[in-house]
């Protein structure tokens, strides 16, 4: 059973909520950060990103860094941009992209969840950016970003979230820079949060989606302070952190793509030739060609989109062998391009399909890049399989869309 807590969060004050939400910290680089929040004092980065408020010549990874976050997030709070609730409430974000809306529950998500694995996982970490959101929290004492997680959709809590809407008012309610619309109710009913709270209890496990850096750092910082605090009881907010949970069928899985710098010697023509060993390979034209079904995938090279169909047996019939991507790696950049380790070979680049075909063709025409590969979307059913068989994804194979807001909600780690 999933067990989910409601919490007082920290959050911004209604007339300044669209001003102090923000990208997360992982989707835009420093520079980046720096100038998006350069005329709004009230942004987010400020917190999640506080090197743009240092020196340009200092290590992203340096203790002030991590002491600035902490300095600016009380800044926030002391100057009464942030408030604080009064009781321990549930809330309810829904965000909504080209008419699609999704629905989810902030909450408190148990580290005890975590390390027993009831929250289940599909990617590996990096080293170096999980102990980047460790230090954040240790440092800051807050769980300043919620991950984003997934539940096989319950009927009866989804009905009861869709009544929440409909009947509570409206904490916020903003369209974002980028056209996506945020809205976010709070849930303080007693009634209404044991329920919700027994519902989950209902729900096995959750999985996922997206932050596995932030859940891995936030659930293993709490796991810290509990073996320095030998007298905890487990009801101390250290022992959960903040999360997002959405039923799985409303959310989509958006295609992540590959391009590549460089053929590995081989020409345009042996390259193709290479290709009709493993793919029935048609060529599209100048028009870009997008997978409509599983084992097909699009491909750009030399101005012209290629349709490649997976040959029959050209995969393995389990959770990871299944993948797209796993097919792409083991007929295509393993043994003609000679890319192994997809995790660190600098040839080899990824791009979000929020992005579209055309940042494919634009990468590959500007000589940046030799060849684009488009992929079909992972379904949640895929995702599920393989975080169920203890499995880990291919690197960069889901991307979620559209991305949480950070800033909204705000789970603090101490009383």
């Amino acid at each position: 059973m999933a067990i989910i807590k409601p919490f007082k969060g920290w959050r911004p004050k209604a007339e300044v909520a669209a001003q102090v939400a923000s990208r997360p910290y992982d989707v835009l680089n420093s520079d980046e950060a720096r100038e998006e929040a350069k005329d709004n004092p009230w942004s987010f980065l400020h917190v999640v990103k506080p090197e743009i408020d240092l020196p340009l010549d200092l290590n992203p990874y340096d203790q002030a860094v991590y002491k600035k976050g902490k300095e600016n997030f009380e800044i926030l709070c002391d100057s009464g941009v942030f408030i604080r609730d009064n009781k321990d409430s549930y809330y309810i974000y829904e965000l909504t992209m080209d008419g699609r809306a999704q629905t989810g529950i902030v909450a408190r998500a148990a580290v005890d969840d975590y390390l027993n694995d009831n929250i289940k996982k599909h990617e590996l970490t990096r080293p170096d950016k999980e102990e980047d959101r460790k230090n954040h929290v240790r440092v800051s004492m807050i769980n300043a970003e919620p991950v984003f997680f997934a539940y096989r959709a319950h009927a009866l809590l989804d009905s009861l979230i869709e009544n929440e809407k409909s009947s509570s008012e409206k904490l916020y309610e903003f369209t974002a820079e980028d056209g996506i619309l945020h809205k976010l109710w709070v849930v303080n009913n007693p009634e209404t949060v044991i329920q919700i709270e027994a519902y989950f209890r209902e729900i096995p496990e959750t999985y996922v989606a997206d932050g596995h850096h932030r859940t891995a750092a936030a659930a293993l910082v709490g796991a810290e302070l509990r073996a320095q605090n030998p007298g905890y009881t487990g009801d101390e907010p250290f022992n959960y952190f903040l999360a997002v949970h959405f039923p799985d069928d409303q959310l989509q899985i958006f295609d992540y793509n590959r391009v590549i710098k460089d053929l590995n010697g081989l020409s345009h023509e042996a390259f193709l030739n290479g290709l009709e060993k493993a793919f029935e390979v048609e060529i599209k034209g100048e028009r870009p060609w997008k997978p409509d079904a599983l084992h097909s995938f699009g491909m750009y090279l030399n101005g012209l989109w290629y349709s490649l169909k997976a040959r029959p047996g050209k995969w393995s019939e389990n959770a990871i062998g299944v993948l797209d991507v796993s097919i792409l790696t083991q007929q295509v950049l393993e043994p003609l391009l000679n890319i192994t380790n997809q995790r660190t070979d600098k040839r080899i680049d990824f791009v979000g399909g929020i992005r579209g075909l055309g940042e494919l063709k634009r990468r590959v025409d500007s000589g940046e890049m030799a060849v684009a590969f488009a992929l079909y979307p992972v379904s949640m059913q895929q995702l599920f399989d393989i975080a169920d068989s203890g499995e880990i994804m291919p690197p960069k194979t889901t991307w979620f869309e559209p991305k949480l807001r950070s800033g909204l909600v705000v789970h603090s780690l101490l009383e």
